[in-house]
């Protein structure tokens, strides 16, 4: 889990998208505080933050020498203000991973549309990004290209072919040098898909592998250009290994608007979409949106806390650690204990294999006693890939076998949540499809505070 912070002229002008035109003396911020955004998105158990670097309206939150639509022209610290080395700072200090947002769109260059735009302002602001504010975790890219904007004046509308203009091979290859752990997100990937929606869930059916379309036959995707859909729950026979990410803000709006203070999202509402993105396999990157101090609004902050906190009971025990393991199939042998965190304890890349032609069988945990739980953790060896189909899960009740669940692909990971707590002291994982023997690393049982 990380978060997309959104701060700028939209914050000052209450809009969603600025047109380009902003006065940078506009952005004011009096109490600007990095520790206070990051510190609320790690206590909410978030690892990291996206910092929105330049949105569309081209304002950059940094010094930037390609253009002087710059934080240097407000009168935030007399114009020696560096937002995004405010940010790196906070990070390297509460030990969060810090990823850069750089829209590809520029409503405020007069050059967009242009092959200078791409080469002397776009990939050089890249450049600074990644050369002065690393190390970088993931390197972020939107699918909003063109438009009508300021562009320098003429005030027109500007498109251009978003599969070709940016020459994303080239472009891709900036941070793939100067941040080679990043990950690169984008319609298209390379590395991370979108998931196709901003409500922040993937599907039901969540696959890694991904081959992205474009919407016209015969041409080639680009980010803006795919069709969205299919991120959602990926394909089976995807040609790239592509996990999803699942954004949403923590508001109606990715900025600050102050008649949205009271709607943020309430804890639980957090909780529901971490176990539809996180519980299906995908990342969750949660919009937050500092208001015209600096800071996020209590409300705001107070969510994260809630959720953190959440989050941090549910998973702090695992109910079947200690439970007796009676396995089919199982190189070595049929009974195995539960180590801390992984399905064997003997060492920490562990896992259950079953044997090569054996695609179907059940693992029994015996918990010794009756134990309440509502939440059924399943991860696989990622490293051998995706391979589980379906699932399903039955817990034992006056000596029978009853089913309380079912799940298709698992992946990473994969969280089922049951619609109210059951008592068992026995449970019994069933795999009912996979085209290859099975390599599941983790089955845990949890129990959310108050259930």
């Amino acid at each position: 889990m990380y978060c997309l912070i959104h701060f700028g002229p939209d914050t000052y002008t209450d809009k969603e998208w600025g047109y380009g035109d902003e006065d940078p003396r506009i952005i004011t911020p009096t109490e600007f505080s990095a520790m206070q955004i990051v510190g609320a998105a790690k206590a909410g158990g978030f690892k990291g933050i996206v910092v929105v670097a330049k949105h569309h309206d081209g304002f950059c939150l940094w010094p930037t020498k390609t253009t002087g639509h710059n934080i240097s022209q407000s009168p935030y610290k007399n114009g020696k203000g560096d937002l995004l080395q405010e940010y790196r700072d906070a990070c390297n200090k509460l030990d969060m991973k810090m990823g850069v947002y750089c829209s590809p769109w520029d409503r405020n260059s007069a050059l967009y549309g242009k092959p200078e735009y791409v080469t002397e302002v776009y990939r050089k602001q890249l450049e600074e990004l990644y050369t002065h504010y690393g190390p970088i975790f993931i390197s972020w890219f939107d699918g909003a290209n063109g438009g009508d904007g300021y562009y320098g004046g003429a005030r027109e509308v500007r498109k251009i072919d978003r599969s070709t203009y940016y020459g994303w091979p080239v472009t891709w290859a900036i941070p793939r040098k100067l941040q080679p752990g990043a990950v690169l997100f984008g319609d298209v990937g390379p590395d991370v898909r979108w998931v196709g929606n901003e409500r922040g869930h993937a599907g039901e059916t969540c696959w890694e592998t991904y081959t992205p379309h474009a919407p016209d036959a015969g041409k080639e995707p680009g980010n803006g250009y795919t069709k969205d859909h299919e991120g959602t729950e990926g394909q089976r026979d995807g040609k790239y290994w592509m996990p999803a990410e699942c954004d949403v803000a923590l508001r109606p709006g990715w900025f600050y608007h102050k008649d949205q203070d009271s709607k943020v999202k309430s804890a639980d509402t957090l909780l529901s979409l971490y176990y539809q993105s996180v519980g299906r396999g995908a990342c969750l990157d949660l919009g937050l949106s500092p208001d015209r101090r600096g800071l996020l609004n209590d409300n705001d902050v107070n969510a994260l806390k809630q959720f953190g906190k959440i989050i941090n009971e549910t998973f702090a025990v695992n109910l079947a650690k200690g439970a007796t393991l009676t396995a089919s199939n199982v190189r070595g042998g049929n009974k195995l204990k539960f180590g801390p965190q992984h399905l064997l304890d003997n060492d920490r890349y562990s896992y259950w294999a079953t044997d090569d032609k054996v695609t179907t069988p059940e693992l029994i945990a015996d918990l010794h006693s009756s134990t309440t739980f509502n939440i059924i953790r399943l991860r696989e060896n990622i490293k051998l890939g995706q391979r589980i189909e379906e699932v399903a899960i039955d817990a034992s009740r006056d000596g029978k076998w009853e089913q309380i669940a079912t799940a298709t692909s698992i992946g990473g990971n994969r969280l089922i949540r049951l619609p109210k707590a059951i008592v068992a002291s026995k449970v019994r994982l069933r795999i009912t499809k996979s085209p290859v023997c099975i390599a599941l690393s983790d089955f845990g049982l949890y129990r959310e505070p108050g259930k």
